[in-house]
């Protein structure tokens, strides 16, 4: 627990730092597109996944897979330089927290909210509208929804917006059932 605190931390001075250069030179959205193409890869890649977190890969490993990535996938120069920094920094593990938070401070930027939703199962095109509307309602902005499967939910939903969780998954709530159990 306290690495992924580390790395969100870490994830998150890095995002800061992009954020920042990616304004100065106006290609925020340019750089939000590339990370989000890069966190469908890292979604899609149990390879990449791997190579960025294990210690068994130098960092000029990592950032030579990075820069490969990033030539294929004609990213942004400012991209490509922070993907290349990241890596030489010893910091390819944290990428994932830096494009969670990369993408919350464009969100911001925008004046938008952006909601993490995890479901057991992919949502239909009609539930993600409905929680779309909900979190529209409850939020009184609209929502950027990055949507995750998680089968050890079991069932129901869970809604992360900033710091701020909802839980409704049935795993919290046989979580809750058993340690009331466990007290009485």
């Amino acid at each position: 627990m306290a690495d992924e605190s580390n790395a969100s931390n870490v994830g998150g001075r890095y995002a800061q730092a992009l954020f920042d250069l990616a304004t100065e030179q106006n290609a925020v959205a340019a750089v939000e597109a590339d990370l989000k193409s890069l966190k469908k890869a890292l979604a899609e890649s149990r390879d990449l996944k791997v190579l960025l977190a294990s210690p068994a890969f130098n960092a000029e490993d990592k950032g030579k897979a990075l820069s490969a990535i990033a030539v294929k996938a004609k990213f942004n120069g400012v991209t490509k330089k922070f993907l290349g920094l990241l890596a030489a920094n010893g910091r390819a593990s944290a990428l994932p927290a830096v494009i969670a938070a990369f993408e919350a401070l464009a969100a911001k930027a925008r004046g938008a909210v952006s909601a993490e939703v995890t479901t057991a199962i992919p949502l239909t095109a009609a539930q993600t509208k409905g929680v779309a509307a909900a979190l529209r309602q409850a939020l009184g902005k609209d929502p950027e929804i990055s949507t995750r499967v998680d089968p050890a939910l079991l069932g129901g939903i869970r809604v992360k917006v900033g710091s701020r969780l909802f839980d409704a998954s049935l795993r919290s709530k046989l979580d809750s059932l058993k340690f009331a159990l466990k007290r009485a």
